[in-house]
Formats: structure tokens, C-alpha cells, sequence
């Protein structure tokens, strides 16, 4: 493992700065317990203590580690000096201007292409950084001609939504029913006016996050009708409960879109004696009174440290998205509903 993040660093001419690190080579390891010095009871549980069991090794213990060096300021104290000369090092700054961090752990192995044919795809934080890269490919794409184009297309890619997006830039924040304000004023449309509200009516949100594909070792645990495969391509995910936003007419126009671009959509509902997942569609569609739909594509291992996808539904969803941007008020204009 090594450690990615922010620092706050005090610069040299006075003020403060905030730096991006990523120590790019193996820092630190979680080493598990041998089953020799765990009980056949501890062995079949798999229990692990997130307080006790999870502390990663960084270096061994000797009577110089984390002394402060010849020269050197005082590193701040609620810190492993030896840490936090690694990460000034990292940073290109002296020990003592690192004021404060916000670092996690993160693999250091790269992503790999896999399989007989090539055809899967494994790397950390799929879940969802692999939906932001198709919004992103598909709305540059999109943007190179504007030509035919009436409406404002935008791509929003938030934080925290694996800890409920309640934050100030997670999906519950104002974010996007402040970026709806903004737009509108930039036409000349006042926030909460007739015409704001009739915008709000003809805008449209997708909400892209990964779906679980069938597992072929616990293909059970799907519903046999609605078991997304991967590089099948978009899954669109309906649930009764809410857990996503989709509905009949938000399906309706991914469907339809997907035929217009020549690729192929699945659906995910899970069973009835489930859990069901959510996602930042239904919480935006409360927040803002926008239309919307949750689709993904499908993967496994999902919130592992290696997750999986398939790499035909990267291209096939990045058509499809491309397809939306371009098609869609033609299609909703020619709606009667």
C-alpha cells in the first residue's frame, strides 16, 4: 500500500498552499494473521477489528526513528516525523511547513487488461472513477460540435457518495441546483421564476455508477430474470423502494437511446430477499425535481481494492453517453408525456 491525498503546506513568501501527493511506491502493508495462530472458530469467521487488526506497518521501531533530524524544524507532533519527511519529500517543501493532511491508503499496483481475450479490466476505485472517465470522454467528444446543439449539457462528478453525500460538495449538497440557477442566469432567466421551473421540467439527469454483475461462483444471488452480464453493456437499474430513480418514462428514453447508438442495455433489479443499494440518483432527483435515471455498468468485486470491468462497456457506454448529449431533446420533443 502508499498514500495519496492533500497536504496543507505553509510556503516560503508567507500564506499557505494545498498540494496533491501520491507516493508512487510500496509504503506500508496490513499483513493478516497465519491461520497457525488462529482457532478453527476464528479461521471460519474471517473477523476482522477495524480498530485493532487494520494498523499498517510503515517501518520497523530503532532508537532513531521519528527523531527529529540535524537542521531540521519541529515536524508537527500529532505525526510520525518519519511520515511526515516522507510525505515533504513527496511534496518538495522542509518537514516543518506541512500544517495538516488528509491522505488515505491506496494500492500501488497498476490497473490490468486480462483474460484469454483481453476482455476485463482490474484496478482500484472503479467504483464510480469509471463512470466520471465515460462522462468526461463523452461530453468532449460531444463538445467538439456544438453546432446542432440547443441545449447545455454538463457533467458533474461528486465526492462522499459512498458515505451518504451529505457534504459540501457531495449530491446533497447545492451543487447542482445551483449550477441549474447559474445556467439560467446566464440566459437571462431569474431562480425561481415560471421559466426556471419549466427548465427544471425539461432537463434531464443520468446517474452513472457501476452495477453488480452476475457472479459466476454465486449466480444465485441475482434475480433470474434481470442479471446484468459484463460487456453486455449499460445496465439500467430499477428498484420499487427508490433505492434508484429510475422510472418507466427515464428507462424508456435509456432504451431508446441505446438503439439510436447501434449498443446494446441490460437491467438489474435485485431479488426481493436482498438488500438493495442506492445511489446520488434518487437524492438528486428529490433535491432538484429533475427527471432521472441510474444506470452503470456492470463489474465485480465492487468496493474491493480490485475491482472488475469489462472493457467493451467502457466504449459501449461512452457511445451511449455520447448519444444522449446529441439526441436527447429531439427525443423528448417527440414525447408526448
Amino acid at each position: 500500500l502508499s498514500l495519496a491525498g492533500a497536504l496543507i503546506v505553509e510556503k516560503d513568501g508567507g500564506g499557505f498552499d494545498r498540494k496533491l501527493v501520491h507516493i508512487q511506491r510500496p509504503l506500508l502493508r496490513v499483513p493478516n494473521l497465519c491461520i497457525h495462530l488462529q482457532t478453527a472458530d476464528e479461521r471460519s469467521k474471517f473477523e476482522v477489528n477495524k480498530e485493532n487488526h487494520l494498523v499498517p506497518i510503515l517501518a520497523m521501531m530503532d532508537k532513531e526513528l521519528n527523531k527529529t533530524a540535524e537542521g531540521e524544524g519541529g515536524c508537527d507532533e500529532r505525526h510520525a516525523s518519519e511520515l511526515v519527511r516522507l510525505l515533504a519529500a513527496e511534496a518538495g517543501c522542509r518537514p516543518e511547513q506541512i500544517k495538516d493532511c488528509d491522505l488515505t491508503l491506496c494500492d500501488t499496483q497498476p490497473g490490468q487488461v486480462w483474460g484469454a481475450k483481453e476482455e476485463f479490466f482490474s484496478s482500484p476505485r472503479l467504483d464510480n472513477q469509471v463512470s466520471c472517465f465515460m462522462g468526461l470522454e463523452a461530453l468532449v467528444e460531444h463538445a467538439a460540435d456544438l453546432s446542432a446543439d440547443s441545449d447545455v449539457s454538463v457533467l458533474c462528478c461528486f465526492d462522499h457518495e459512498e458515505v451518504g453525500s451529505d457534504s459540501t460538495h457531495g449530491a446533497g449538497s447545492p451543487i447542482m441546483q445551483e449550477v441549474v440557477e447559474r445556467v439560467n442566469t446566464c440566459f437571462g432567466v431569474a431562480p425561481g421564476g415560471e421559466k426556471f421551473k419549466l427548465s427544471l421540467q425539461k432537463s434531464f439527469v443520468v446517474s452513472s455508477d457501476v452495477a453488480h454483475a452476475i457472479h459466476p461462483n454465486y449466480a444465485s444471488k441475482h434475480e433470474a430474470n434481470h442479471g446484468p452480464l459484463l460487456n453486455k453493456g449499460t445496465v439500467i437499474k430499477l428498484n420499487s423502494n427508490q433505492r434508484y430513480a429510475t422510472s418507466a418514462t427515464t428507462g424508456f428514453f435509456i432504451r431508446e437511446l441505446s438503439r439510436k447508438a447501434g449498443v446494446g442495455c441490460q437491467e438489474f433489479v435485485v431479488r426481493n430477499d436482498c438488500p438493495c443499494g442506492s445511489t446520488i440518483g434518487p437524492k438528486i432527483a428529490a433535491l432538484t425535481g429533475i427527471r432521472t435515471v441510474d444506470v452503470g455498468i456492470s463489474s465485480l468485486s465492487m468496493h474491493s481494492i480490485r475491482e472488475t470491468v469489462g472493457c467493451a462497456d467502457v466504449e459501449l457506454s461512452t457511445k451511449l453517453f455520447v448519444e444522449f448529449f446529441k439526441s436527447f431533446r429531439e427525443l423528448d420533443n417527440s414525447c408526448s408525456f
